[in-house]
């Protein structure tokens, strides 16, 4: 009867920990990125006019336009490696939730043409290396500017 007891309860504990496992890997998919708006959680797609170029909050992917056909990376292209995720303007994409916000690209494109500015936007989280962690050589704001190369990642330098 103890047995029975004990063999039960190791059950009840591994059944809580798997579940409590994928509970916390659930949470992390699809997270927007700290580049992203403030206030849009349950969106899945942004437009970005400068680099004509979407993001896909749910596969953290870039979607754009190459060689003729629309890749997905986790990457922007080479030549927007000086892009600023941070300070380029996000169009919310609503009521886009299929795989291919593109198929409308030419009327995003037209409405949301290069240095399309709507609403002021903040974004979710900090721009990393802006200040938070030495204020001595950033006292300025601006010392620090140009430390980190940009690869398409929100590193990028203004």
């Amino acid at each position: 009867m103890k047995t029975l007891r004990l063999i039960v309860i190791g059950m009840i504990l591994f059944i809580a920990s798997v579940s409590q496992a994928q509970i916390s890997v659930n949470l992390n998919i699809g997270s927007p990125p700290q580049w992203g708006p403030a206030g849009y959680t349950e969106v899945r797609y942004y437009y970005l006019p400068d680099v004509e170029a979407y993001y896909d909050v749910h596969s953290s992917l870039f979607i754009y336009y190459h060689q003729g056909l629309w890749v997905r990376r986790t990457h922007l292209p080479s030549r927007y490696k000086s892009y600023d995720l941070y300070s380029g303007y996000k169009v919310i994409m609503t009521g886009h939730y299929d795989n291919a916000p593109y198929t409308h690209f030419k009327e995003h494109k037209k409405m949301y043409a290069k240095g399309y500015h709507g609403e002021p936007q903040k974004n979710i989280g900090e721009k990393p290396g802006n200040g938070n962690s030495d204020t001595k050589s950033n006292s300025k704001g601006n010392s620090n500017k140009n430390s980190k190369q940009g690869n398409g990642n929100g590193n990028g330098k203004s």
